[in-house]
């Protein structure tokens, strides 16, 4: 891939098909991404995974009104063990929504050049909601199903929320004229904003075979206008989806011009970990006094890692765990 940076790198950009009551979003990334990905050294395999599920986790972030933080979780059984990303809304107007992503996965069960989604295996796809202090997080879960993390998503909104969503992806590494090689992603996400039906209620347990779609949600003129703009997505290129040389706002006028598009302001986003010492020293806050002194390094240290930020965290033995001070001799009280 070829191109150069444009203003819509690393944004999300809202949008209304008028003729058809379907809301969208369009999105962007390129540093965001890189920096994502440059915290680990990981196998293409989990980079496909971690780029798709970034990508994801920008457009579910900015379509929700949010006071703290999105959290995209996929558990399996298979290699790829789990991947995370959190979604911090944007500070205060203008700012941009911060985004952190990590990848657990065992290598030696790792198929290089085998289909990336296939080595989660069996497990589940979980969207998480915490509106910050004084209100209950919200969480919800679907399968891993569908052959992509795409259509976990897409699941999840039909299952847990009853809103038919779609999304068209692209991710991939471009080589800039005269720069180094790096990451850019671009992803549509439709939704149709149905009536509310009583017999289409999240199915406990389900399994794939049993999982809901558009034609169980939406009325029959709903489901004609959603059928529709999906054909019509169903035509963007990968190059357009990434760019940079068609524009959002062109490549939405390209596709759905019919429908009536309407934008409205993008939002910018960044990478962004809220990690810091006093949230380290509370995860510590479980362990015992022996605990803390069999982590205890040579130097007579604790120290700690950020898995999404890389940032390195050394810490007094006496100022972390629940329990009594270690001391000098290595004893407790």
């Amino acid at each position: 891939m070829i191109g150069s940076k444009i203003a819509w790198d690393d944004t999300v950009l809202p949008f209304q098909l008028d003729a058809s009551d379907i809301r969208g979003r369009v999105a962007r990334l390129d540093g965001v991404l890189d920096r994502v990905l440059s915290q680990h050294n990981y196998p293409p395999e989990i980079e496909a995974l971690v780029a798709e599920i970034a990508l994801l986790t920008a457009m579910i972030g900015q379509t929700i009104k949010l006071r703290w933080k999105l959290s995209l979780q996929v558990r399996g059984d298979g290699p790829a063990r789990l991947i995370a990303t959190d979604y911090y809304a944007p500070e205060k107007d203008g700012a941009p929504g911060r985004i952190r992503a990590y990848a657990s996965y065992d290598a030696e069960r790792l198929q290089p050049g085998v289909d990336p989604f296939s080595q989660i295996g069996k497990g589940y796809f979980a969207i998480l909601i915490d509106q910050g202090s004084g209100t209950t997080p919200y969480q919800g879960i679907t399968p891993i199903a569908g052959g992509s993390l795409s259509s976990c998503a897409e699941t999840y909104f039909a299952q847990s929320e009853q809103l038919p969503t779609q999304f068209s992806t692209s991710f991939g590494k471009s080589r800039l004229s005269g720069e180094t090689e790096s990451w850019r992603a671009g992803g549509i996400m439709l939704q149709k904003m149905p009536k509310a039906s009583p017999f289409a209620a999240p199915l406990e347990g389900a399994e794939e075979q049993s999982l809901l779609k558009p034609a169980d949600i939406l009325a029959e003129d709903d489901l004609e206008d959603w059928n529709r703009a999906n054909i019509l997505l169903s035509t963007v290129e990968e190059m357009e989806l990434i760019g940079p040389r068609v524009q959002p706002t062109d490549l939405l006028v390209r596709l759905f011009h019919e429908e009536q598009p309407r934008v409205f302001d993008p939002q910018p986003v960044a990478f962004g970990c809220n990690c810091s010492e006093d949230r380290v020293r509370n995860s510590l806050s479980m362990y015992s006094a022996k605990d803390i002194r069999h982590m205890t390094t040579k130097e007579g240290t604790v120290t700690a890692d950020c898995q999404f930020c890389g940032e390195h965290y050394i810490l007094d033995p006496k100022t972390v765990g629940f329990d009594a001070e270690v001391k000098p001799d290595g004893t407790t009280d």
